[in-house]
C-alpha cells in the first residue's frame, strides 16, 4: 500500500479576468455629463471583487484596468466543466454622489454582461471580448435610443499556462447540449390557472465510472400565437446572478435544419402536417438553453462505450410546482423548520408530475466524422420498465433532477433586483437564521458562504479573489448523489414490495401517457468539438490505397544513360537522313522519272551538286548542329569524358575512336530506317475493344471460358494502360471463382487509375472474400471519398459493414445512400418539370406566332375586351382572376428503386455473388422493396450464376405471379430450360420473349440459343431469320456462323459462304467456321480452297465429330478436298 505513489495532481491555475474599460454609459442624472461607475465581478454565486470607481463621459471611456482572479483546481473533475458552462457576470453599477447627512453612497445597477470562459477550456491563454452591456429593468440605459452607440465593456481573460494541456485536448472533448422546445404538449397544460415550472434532464458521464445529471430548469409554457423568431438566441443553463437580457449567451444562436437532415423522430412525409400544426398553432414549452459539459479522456471513452452497448440515451421531461419567491419563501422555510423541530418531516414525494422520457438515438455520434445530432424526439410515458428496456438503466433521474431544478429556480427567484439604496441589514438576517438552527442544508451552506464573503478582515480581499466556486458546486453534487442513493434504495424497496403483490401488472404512468396521446416531441441537440470516431481524410485514404497498390505510371520512366544517348543519336541520324532525302527528291525528282541508268560520273555530279546546295543554303550547318547535342551526350554518357584533354595525342586518339564508333552507329541507324520503310504497314485490327468485350461476354454465356479468357487477354494486350480492360477481366475471373487472378486484375486497374470507383469497390469485395477486412474497409471508404455523391459507393460500404457486423457503421452508410437516392429523385423530377416547361414555352411561342396575323386583323374586335379588362381593374371582377386558386403543394418525388436494388443490378453485372445475396436480404426488408417481380428476377439471376437451376425456376415462377408480361422473366426462364435440356419449353419461352413489344434487357443470348434450337429441330429457315436478327443487333462470329449453317442446310451456298466469311473475319480461329467453309467449297467444286479450309479446321483443332464425319463423306463424294487421299 505504501509502495504505490498517488498520481501527481497539477497545482491550481490562476485565471485573471481583466476589466479594461467601459464606454457609452448613461447615468441616472440627466444634468451630469459624467457617470461615476464601478464593475462588480461574479462567478456563479461568488463575488470575485469590485473595481474602483471611475468616471465615464461620452468622449472618454472609463479606464478600470481592474483584475479579478479565481483559481482552477485539478483535484475535482468538475472544475473545468464549471468553467465551461458558467459565465462570469459583470454588473456595471453607478455610484450616486452623497447628499448632505448621508452616511453611505447610493448605487444604481445599470446593466450586466456575461463573459464566456470557453476559450480557456479550449487551450487558449488569452482571449479578449468587447461585450454589450444589457440594461437591467428600470436602468437609465433603457432610455438610450436605438441609433445611439451601445454601452460596451472590454474584457480580457488570461492564464499563465493553458488550463488544458495537449494530452488533455487530444483525449478530452467538449459536449454542448441544447434543449429548444417541447411541441404539442398535453392538452391539460394551460396558460390559465396554476402555473408550473418545466424541466428536462439527462445523465452525462464525468469520469469512467461516474455520471452527473444535467438539468434544464427554466422551461416556460408559451401560446401558439407567440411566434418564435427565426434566429433564436441561446440562454445560459446556469445564469447565476445574470438578469434580463444578460441571461442570453453572446453570439450563440439555435441552428435550423431541414426536416430531412434531422436525426430524430417525426421525419417522415406523414409527420410533416403534425409538426407544422404543432409548431405554428399549439402551445409549446420553451427552454432555448445551452449547457456545456467538459468530458475528460476517461469520460469520453465511457460515453463511447455506453453508446456502443445501448444506442438510446434518456432525456427526461417533467412538470414541477412553481417555487415561491421573496418573503413568502422565507416564511415557508421557517414553517418547515418549525415542523422539523417538532418532529414532523415534509413529504417531498409527488412533486414531479407529467414525467416523460425521450429516447435519443446517439448512434450517429459513432459515425466517422459526425459530431452533431439534432432532431425532434418523441416523448413517451416514463416507467422504470420502459427505461430499462430501451437504455438498460434501472432507475431514472426523477426526484434528483427535481431537487436540482428547484435549487436552480429558487436561486433565480431569490436573486436581487435593481436597488437604489444600500444593502444594510442583510447580514443580520442571515445571522438570525443561523441562530434559529432551522434552515435546510442548502440554506445553511449559503449562509456560511455569504458570511465568509462579507467578513471584513484585512488582507482577506485578495484571498477571496483567489477562491473559486467549485467548493459550492462539489458540495452540492455530493449532496445530490447521496440523496439520490438514499432515494434509489427506498424506491427499489417499495417497488420490490409492490412487485411481489402485482408481478403481472406493468407500471402505468397516466400523466405521462398524455405525451403519447398528444404526439409530443422535444427539439434537442448534442454537439461535440471533435467526433468520437474520427473520419479518415481523403488524403490519408489515398495514401493508404497507394500503400496497398502503388500507382503505376502510364509510361515507363526515361532515365539518362549511355543507351539513351545512343538511341537519341540514332533518332537524330534518321531525322537528318529523311531531310536529306527530301532535299534530293526536290532537286532530282524529275530526272529520276525519266532516266533509267546513270554513269558513275553523272552520279558523282549529282552528289557534288547536292553538297553544294546544302552548304550554300546553310542546311548543312543546321544538320550539323542538330547532330551535335546527341554526339556530346555520347561523349559524356558512354565515354565519360567531361574534362579537357592533357595533350594533343590523347585528343587525336579519342577522336579517331569516336569517329569510328559514330560511323558504325550511323550505318546501323540508316539500316533500320531504310528497312522500316521497305516493310509493309501493319493493318489495323478489324475489331475494336467493345467488340472484343461483346465476344468475351458471348463466350462466357455459352460456357466457353477458354475463348472468353482469350478475348479478355487480347483486349489487355492491345492497351495495357486502360483500367476498364483489367476491370472486365477481373469480373470474369470473379465469376469463374479465380479469386487470385481477380485480385491481380483489380490491383492493376487501381494502379493505373487510383480513382477508379468500380475498381476500388471490387478490390474491397475481393479483400472481404479473403477476410482482409482492414484493407477492404480502406478501399470502400476510399470509394466514398472519390465520389461522395455515389449511391453505389455508400451502399457497398454499408454491405461491407454488415459483413463484419458493424451495425452502426452500416446504419450510417445506408442513411447517406438513402439521402443521395432521395436527392437524385428530386433532381430528376425537377429536370423533368423544367423540360416540360421549356416545351410548353416553345409551343406557346409557336401558337402566338401563328395567330399574330389574325390578331392584327381582328384589332377592332379586341378593343371591347381591353376596355372590359380596364373596367375590371377599376372594380369589375374578372372571370380569370376569380377562377385562380392557390396551387396545391407538389408531392415529394419518390425514388424509382431502393439503394439495395441499384446495388444489386451492379453486383449482378460484376458477378459478386456474396454481396448480391446480402443486398437481396436488405431489399426484402426494405420499405421500398419487398417481394416484387424485380426482386425475384434478381434472385433468379443469382441462382443462375450459382447453377442452382431448380431454385432459379422457382424464383421465376414467383416473378410471373407479379408480372406475367415481363420479357426478362421469360428470357431467364428460357435460359433455365435450355440449361436443363428442355428444348421444347425453352423454345416456347424464347419465342414468347421475342413476341413482346418491349425487348428483354439481354436479347443476344436469346437469339443465339433459340437459333441453335431451330437448327437442332431442323427448322432452318426460322434459324436463319433468328440468327440474322442477332447479327443485326450485335454481330459476332457465332451469330454469322449460325446464319452460314442455316443457309448451308437450306442449300443457299452463296449466302452461306458470305455469312461464313463474315464470321471468319471476326474470328479466324474458329474451327467450325473453317469446317463449314470447307463443305461449301466442296459443294461448289473448288478443290484448292476446300483443301486449305480443311487444313485450317484441323489446325485449329476441330472437335465436332459429326461435322468431321460429314466433311469426310463429302470429300469422298467429291473426290477431292483431303490432301491425304
Amino acid at each position: 500500500m505504501g509502495d504505490s505513489e498517488p498520481p501527481s495532481i497539477r497545482p491550481p491555475e490562476t485565471i485573471t479576468i481583466t476589466v479594461l474599460r467601459a464606454r457609452n454609459l448613461k447615468g441616472s442624472s440627466t444634468k451630469a455629463d459624467a457617470v461615476n461607475a464601478m464593475v462588480k465581478v461574479e462567478f456563479g454565486e461568488k463575488g470575485l471583487g469590485e473595481s474602483p470607481k471611475v468616471d465615464c463621459t461620452a468622449d472618454t471611456p472609463a479606464e478600470f484596468n481592474y483584475n479579478a482572479t479565481m483559481s482552477c483546481t485539478y483535484d475535482d473533475p468538475t472544475a473545468l466543466d464549471e468553467i465551461a458552462h458558467k459565465p462570469v457576470v459583470l454588473t456595471v453599477i453607478e455610484v450616486l454622489p452623497k447628499e448632505k447627512k448621508q452616511k453611505e453612497e447610493k448605487t444604481v445597477q445599470l446593466g450586466q454582461c456575461t463573459v464566456d470562459m470557453l476559450p480557456l477550456v479550449k487551450g487558449e491563454t488569452k482571449h479578449r471580448y468587447t461585450l454589450v452591456v444589457n440594461p437591467l429593468p428600470g436602468s437609465p440605459l433603457e432610455t438610450i435610443p436605438p441609433e445611439a452607440p451601445r454601452p460596451e465593456v472590454d474584457v480580457m481573460l488570461s492564464v499563465n499556462e493553458p488550463l488544458v494541456d495537449n494530452s488533455q485536448l487530444d483525449a478530452g472533448n467538449l459536449m454542448t447540449i441544447t434543449v429548444e422546445s417541447l411541441f404539442s404538449p398535453p392538452e391539460s397544460w394551460t396558460l390559465t390557472g396554476a402555473q408550473y415550472a418545466y424541466a428536462a434532464a439527462l445523465p452525462v458521464p464525468v469520469t469512467s465510472e461516474k455520471e452527473t445529471p444535467i438539468v434544464f430548469a427554466n422551461g416556460a409554457l408559451k401560446p401558439g400565437i407567440d411566434k418564435e423568431v427565426p434566429n433564436k438566441q441561446k440562454k445560459w443553463a446556469v445564469p447565476a446572478t445574470a438578469q434580463a437580457n444578460a441571461i442570453y449567451m453572446p453570439d450563440q444562436f439555435i441552428a435550423q435544419d431541414a426536416i430531412e437532415d434531422e436525426d430524430g423522430d417525426f421525419r417522415g412525409k406523414d409527420d410533416r402536417e403534425h409538426r407544422t400544426v404543432a409548431e405554428q398553432e399549439k402551445n409549446r414549452c420553451t427552454w432555448n438553453t445551452e449547457r456545456r459539459s467538459y468530458l475528460e479522456g476517461s469520460a469520453v471513452k465511457s460515453f463511447q462505450d455506453k453508446i456502443a452497448k445501448c444506442r438510446y440515451w434518456p432525456l427526461e421531461v417533467m412538470r414541477l410546482p412553481q417555487p415561491a419567491s421573496g418573503k413568502g419563501k422565507k416564511k415557508q422555510d421557517e414553517q418547515a423548520d418549525t415542523k422539523k423541530g417538532s418532529g414532523a418531516v415534509k413529504d417531498d414525494e409527488g412533486s414531479v408530475s407529467f414525467h416523460g422520457v425521450a429516447f435519443v438515438n446517439l448512434a450517429p455520434l459513432l459515425y466517422p466524422g459526425v459530431k452533431r445530432i439534432r432532431g425532434a424526439y418523441k416523448i413517451y410515458s416514463y416507467t422504470d420498465q420502459a427505461l430499462y428496456e430501451k437504455t438498460k438503466r434501472k432507475v431514472g433521474l426523477g426526484e434528483e433532477a427535481a431537487r436540482i431544478a428547484n435549487n436552480i429556480l429558487n436561486r433565480s427567484t431569490a436573486s436581487p433586483g435593481p436597488k437604489k439604496g444600500g444593502g444594510g441589514g442583510k447580514d443580520d438576517k442571515k445571522e438570525k437564521d443561523a441562530k434559529k438552527g432551522g434552515p435546510t442544508h442548502q440554506s445553511s451552506r449559503h449562509s456560511r458562504l455569504d458570511d465568509s464573503r462579507h467578513s471584513k478582515v484585512p488582507g482577506d480581499e485578495t484571498r477571496r479573489s483567489n477562491s473559486i466556486a467549485q467548493t459550492h458546486d462539489s458540495e452540492d453534487h455530493d449532496t445530490h448523489a447521496k440523496d439520490h442513493h438514499d432515494h434509489k434504495k427506498t424506491s427499489q424497496t417499495i417497488k420490490s414490495d409492490a412487485g411481489s403483490e402485482h408481478e403481472a401488472q406493468a407500471p402505468v404512468n397516466l400523466e405521462g401517457q398524455q405525451y403519447v396521446d398528444s404526439k409530443s416531441y422535444i427539439m434537442f441537440e448534442i454537439c461535440l468539438t471533435k467526433p468520437l470516431i474520427p473520419k479518415r481524410p481523403p488524403e490519408e485514404l489515398a495514401r493508404r490505397v497507394a500503400e496497398y497498390i502503388p500507382p503505376r505510371p502510364l509510361f515507363p520512366k526515361r532515365t539518362d544513360g549511355a543507351q539513351r544517348a545512343v538511341d537519341d543519336f540514332h533518332t537524330q541520324v534518321s531525322s537528318v537522313a529523311g531531310l536529306i532525302l527530301d532535299e534530293f527528291r526536290d532537286m532530282f525528282g524529275d530526272d529520276l522519272k525519266t532516266d533509267e541508268n546513270l554513269s558513275q560520273e553523272a552520279m558523282e555530279a549529282r552528289r557534288q551538286k547536292l553538297i553544294y546546295e546544302l552548304n550554300a543554303s546553310g542546311k548543312y550547318f543546321a544538320f550539323k548542329e542538330q547532330l551535335k547535342h546527341s554526339v556530346v551526350k555520347i561523349v559524356r554518357e558512354k565515354y565519360l569524358k567531361t574534362t579537357n584533354f592533357e595533350d594533343r595525342q590523347e585528343l587525336q586518339t579519342f577522336l579517331s575512336e569516336l569517329y569510328v564508333y559514330l560511323i558504325d552507329q550511323m550505318h546501323e541507324s540508316l539500316t533500320k530506317t531504310l528497312s522500316l520503310e521497305d516493310q509493309a504497314p501493319v493493318p489495323a485490327p478489324l475489331t475494336d475493344s467493345e467488340q472484343l468485350k461483346h465476344f468475351a461476354r458471348e463466350a462466357e454465356v455459352n460456357g466457353n471460358f477458354e475463348l472468353a479468357t482469350k478475348y479478355y487477354q487480347e483486349r489487355i494486350a492491345r492497351n495495357r494502360n486502360d483500367p476498364s480492360h483489367w476491370f472486365d477481366y477481373g469480373t470474369f475471373c470473379l465469376y469463374i471463382n479465380d479469386i487470385t487472378k481477380a485480385e491481380e486484375c483489380f490491383k492493376e486497374c487501381v494502379a493505373i487509375d487510383q480513382k477508379h470507383l468500380h475498381g476500388l469497390l471490387l478490390f474491397g469485395v475481393v479483400c472481404t472474400l479473403q477476410e482482409k477486412h482492414e484493407a477492404a474497409e480502406t478501399f470502400f471508404e476510399a470509394a466514398t471519398c472519390v465520389q461522395p455523391k455515389s449511391i453505389l459507393a455508400w451502399t457497398m460500404l454499408g454491405l461491407f459493414y454488415d459483413a463484419v457486423q458493424n451495425e452502426i457503421g452500416a446504419e450510417m452508410a445506408y442513411i447517406e445512400a438513402n439521402k443521395l437516392n432521395q436527392q437524385a429523385a428530386v433532381n430528376a423530377a425537377r429536370a423533368l418539370k423544367e423540360e416540360e416547361l421549356a416545351k410548353q414555352r416553345v409551343e406557346h411561342s409557336e401558337s402566338e406566332a401563328s395567330h399574330k396575323g389574325r390578331n392584327k386583323s381582328d384589332s377592332n374586335l379586341s378593343r371591347p375586351s381591353s376596355e372590359y379588362r380596364r373596367g375590371s381593374a377599376r372594380g369589375t371582377p374578372q372571370m380569370e382572376e376569380a377562377s385562380e386558386e392557390t396551387p396545391p403543394r407538389e408531392p415529394t418525388p419518390v425514388p424509382t428503386s431502393s439503394i439495395y436494388m441499384q446495388a444489386i443490378d451492379w453486383l449482378l453485372e460484376v458477378k459478386a455473388v456474396p454481396f448480391t445475396e446480402r443486398a437481396l436480404a436488405h431489399e426484402l426488408l426494405s420499405p421500398m422493396g419487398g417481394l416484387t417481380a424485380h426482386y425475384h428476377i434478381a434472385l433468379a439471376r443469382v441462382k443462375l450464376q450459382k447453377s442452382d437451376l431448380k431454385e432459379a425456376e422457382e424464383s421465376l415462377n414467383e416473378a410471373l405471379q407479379f408480372d406475367y408480361q415481363n420479357p426478362d422473366v421469360w428470357a431467364l426462364m428460357g435460359h433455365v430450360m435450355y440449361l436443363l435440356n428442355d428444348t421444347t419449353e425453352a423454345r416456347s419461352c424464347y419465342e414468347r420473349t421475342i413476341d413482346f413489344v418491349a425487348d428483354a434487357s439481354e436479347m443476344h443470348s436469346v437469339y443465339l440459343r433459340l437459333g441453335s434450337i431451330y437448327l437442332r429441330d431442323e427448322k432452318f429457315q426460322e434459324a436463319k431469320n433468328t440468327f440474322l436478327m442477332a447479327c443485326k443487333r450485335s454481330p459476332s462470329c457465332v451469330s454469322w456462323l449460325g446464319v452460314g449453317m442455316a443457309c448451308y442446310r437450306l442449300g443457299e451456298l452463296a449466302e452461306a459462304e458470305d455469312a461464313l466469311s463474315e464470321a471468319n473475319i471476326l474470328n479466324n480461329s474458329d474451327p467450325e467456321v473453317w469446317g463449314y467453309l470447307s463443305l461449301v467449297c466442296l459443294k461448289t467444286g473448288r478443290q484448292l480452297e476446300a483443301e486449305q479450309a480443311y487444313k485450317y479446321a484441323i489446325k485449329v483443332n476441330l472437335e465436332d465429330t459429326d461435322l468431321l464425319d460429314e466433311i469426310i463423306r463429302t470429300q469422298q463424294e467429291a473426290g477431292f478436298g483431303n490432301p491425304q487421299f
